[in-house]
């Protein structure tokens, strides 16, 4: 074929050229942030996600003066851990666990039988926490998800009540768009659902310092929702308003076997409470 060098082919060529040039565009629905890395996809989100970005990585915790003399040690784990050694972290000491079940409306953790079940197989005492996404869908419709794809309770000593983790969003605006009250009635309508569904309190996984800038610093769960406290540091520090005391501290992303590792306050005759009810 003879190729005609018209001024119209050419302005097409080098067109064409430009564009091997230029970067392909990121998959649909993954926003491309200049200068910084793609929004992740939904789903990803899991426990600590916002601390580790925003307190920075773990270290071994020191004293607190809300902190009891006995602490039991536990992990939290996500699809990111895949199939866990459950009898290795057993083995180092931790006897209780919480795995991600949900998040949204939309997502269910792929390998939940295997971290769910697992951990109950080797003896722990085990619970499942949901990833809130509160610009997505309401506070009762996530409770209902996640009570239905694995958030329920049952009096049988070794389930504990559901987790609403509720943090740094991971794809947008930090508040997830929310005002301050907004966001206090997002997360009782969550609350609520979930102590009707299943007859116990949810425990609320925070920050204080998300905790303060999002709900400004609301106080009224404290007399009802047990506090999972996340910070990354020596010390658990400040709890966020209406707590006097943390139940459970995520003090590390950096743990053995598992990243993310906690401590409960007091021993297992308390964790075993907790399960109870």
């Amino acid at each position: 074929m003879r190729v005609h060098r018209s001024g119209t082919t050419l302005a097409g060529a080098a067109l064409a050229a430009l564009a091997l040039l230029l970067p392909l565009a990121g998959p649909a629905g993954a926003a491309q942030d200049p200068g910084g890395p793609a929004t992740p996809a939904r789903g990803s989100a899991y426990m600590g996600m916002g601390v580790i970005a925003h307190d920075g990585k773990g270290v071994k915790p020191g004293s607190d003066a809300t902190t009891l003399a006995t602490q039991t040690e536990g992990v939290d784990v996500s699809s990111h851990q895949g199939n866990v050694a459950w009898s290795t972290l057993w083995n180092s000491g931790v006897k209780w666990a919480y795995v991600k079940a949900t998040e949204g409306t939309y997502y269910k953790n792929t390998y939940f039988a295997q971290q769910y079940n697992g951990s109950y197989n080797v003896g722990m005492i085990r619970g499942s926490y949901h990833f809130a996404t509160p610009d997505t869908t309401t506070g009762a419709a996530q409770a209902d998800y996640f009570v239905n794809n694995g958030g329920g309770w049952s009096k049988d000593g070794r389930t504990l009540p559901g987790v609403l983790d509720i943090e740094w969003n991971p794809y947008g605006a930090t508040c997830y768009g929310k005002t301050q009250a907004g966001m206090v009635a997002w997360i009782r309508d969550f609350v609520n659902r979930y102590k009707y569904r299943t007859g116990r309190d949810a425990v609320i996984y925070t920050a204080t310092s998300w905790w303060t800038q999002c709900t400004g610093n609301y106080s009224g769960f404290g007399s009802t929702n047990p506090l999972w406290v996340a910070r990354y540091a020596s010390t658990v520090g400040e709890l966020p308003a209406g707590w006097l005391y943390y139940t459970m501290w995520q003090y590390t992303s950096s743990g053995p076997t598992v990243g993310d590792h906690n401590h409960f306050n007091g021993d297992l005759s308390r964790v075993q409470a907790l399960a109870n009810g």
